[in-house]
């Protein structure tokens, strides 16, 4: 989709008047392709005190096929920097972050990525050290803040255990399906990851099942998928037919119309799974709708319509394949689509956020259950992505939403996919329970 500020801000006289007015100059961001390099330069790996992953990150890059720059190098543009923070022992090690980081940073090329990887705050065994680890957070959160050029900074706490877990975080947080996320943080937990993963086709021989397919970012799910590897079930609702069955024979799909409302949806759809698929692999709850108003102007039909929707059918559909034998295969995943108004609220929409905070309550309450079925459920707020609902925005609401992020732009359709299809990849095992933000770091809320 165009962004005709940015290219505008880009244009030789744009970048003039944009230079002159203090206004953003978002740049287009770098996006993945099947067969790119995980990264498109060098990159540097280094410690602040004695880490314990530096060694398994350089492996990782070099395995990838990512030349491995030397801190103390100069001149060379990087594309990535991480940083292995796990031996903080308290506030004094942070120098050593500080002093990795400064001059790497002004090395960073366009679109490039600062990973940071430490121990979790909880699990500290001073309060000196949990500070130290705490003060992460607020150092990446505020990088992420000062890049430019599309570059991002985020934060993966790895608790002792949680390495054999690493590579998929890893590998997403660098490469192109990350493009809209940042200045985030995700914890792992310690898991069993398959091996042999193809990076290409992670998806291969799985079946994938996405709610309100039909378009928008639920199509564009259904299309990353597929891409991936995954045979899509694509449900929404009868009236979205015509649509529906398009985009699944698209992407060579199975189309139900459903009503995930209906009282017997759940088990209808888990009985169609174990008859036509064995199963599914993947689910991705991601239908959903608004009635906006006003708290004090909102009917009881348009409350109770968002939380059947939004919430509670993402809560029934979920049990029914967990009461349902062979609904999900071993190790499955399941994805819901939570939102930036589920975190930071929105005015006039008091049920939306309401439906949207209550998914990410769901999920972390069900993430333990999850892993003992060695299956995983996670969620991923959007911020601002151009649709086609924000397209008929008035143009200053619009432009305004979507320069309100360290990104300087609204997402795609294609961010919120890329990063459910690298929750449902297999090597996501440790991933269990978290929220992903997919906002560019946006300006409103945490």
């Amino acid at each position: 989709m165009s962004d005709w500020y940015r290219d505008f801000a880009n244009s030789g006289f744009g970048a003039t008047i944009t230079k002159q007015l203090g206004l953003p100059r978002p740049v287009e961001l770098r996006r993945y392709e099947p067969g790119q390099p995980l990264l498109p330069g060098p990159a540097v790996v280094g410690s602040a005190g004695q880490g314990r992953l530096r060694q398994q990150l350089t492996a990782l890059l070099i395995d990838a096929g990512v030349t491995v720059s030397s801190p103390e190098a100069d001149g060379e543009r990087l594309a990535a920097v991480l940083l292995d923070a796990t031996g903080l022992t308290g506030p004094a090690d942070l120098a050593a972050a500080h002093a990795l980081l400064a001059p790497a940073v002004k090395r960073l090329a366009p679109s490039g990525r600062v990973l940071v990887l430490a121990d979790p705050p909880a699990d500290a065994d001073s309060p000196a050290q949990a500070a130290a680890r705490q003060a992460l957070e607020g150092l990446v959160r505020s990088l992420a803040k000062e890049l430019r050029a599309g570059a991002t900074a985020n934060l993966v706490l790895v608790p002792a255990g949680a390495e054999d877990g690493l590579a998929g975080p890893v590998r997403f947080f660098l490469s192109g399906r990350a493009a809209y996320v940042d200045g985030q943080v995700l914890t792992l937990t310690p898991a069993t990851v398959p091996a042999g993963q193809d990076e290409d086709r992670p998806l291969a021989g799985r079946t994938a099942v996405v709610t309100g397919a039909a378009r928008g970012i639920g199509a564009a799910i259904a299309r990353v998928l597929s891409r991936d590897g995954a045979h899509v079930v694509l449900v929404d609702v009868p009236a979205a037919g015509e649509s529906l069955a398009a985009v699944a024979n698209e992407v060579g799909g199975t189309a139900v119309a459903m009503d995930i409302t209906a009282p017997d949806a759940g088990p209808r759809l888990a009985r169609q799974l174990v008859a036509r698929h064995g199963g599914a692999d993947v689910v991705v709850h991601n239908a959903g709708i608004t009635r906006d108003k006003l708290l004090v102007n909102m009917d009881a039909d348009r409350w109770n319509a968002v939380l059947a929707v939004n919430l509670q059918a993402q809560l029934d559909l979920t049990q029914a394949l967990l009461d349902t034998a062979g609904a999900l295969k071993a190790g499955a995943r399941v994805v819901s689509v939570s939102s930036q108004s589920g975190i930071a609220g929105n005015r006039g929409q008091t049920n939306y956020a309401a439906s949207k905070a209550g998914i990410i309550g769901m999920v972390r309450a069900w993430a333990p259950a999850f892993a003992e079925r060695g299956a995983t459920v996670n969620a991923v707020a959007p911020g601002f992505i151009v649709t086609e609902m924000t397209a008929g925005m008035p143009l200053g609401t619009r432009e305004i939403g979507a320069r309100l992020n360290s990104l300087q732009q609204g997402g795609l359709p294609v961010d919120v996919a890329e990063t459910i299809a690298w929750l449902a990849q297999p090597a996501s095992a440790g991933v269990n329970g978290q929220v992903v933000r997919v906002c560019g770091q946006s300006l409103v809320g945490a």
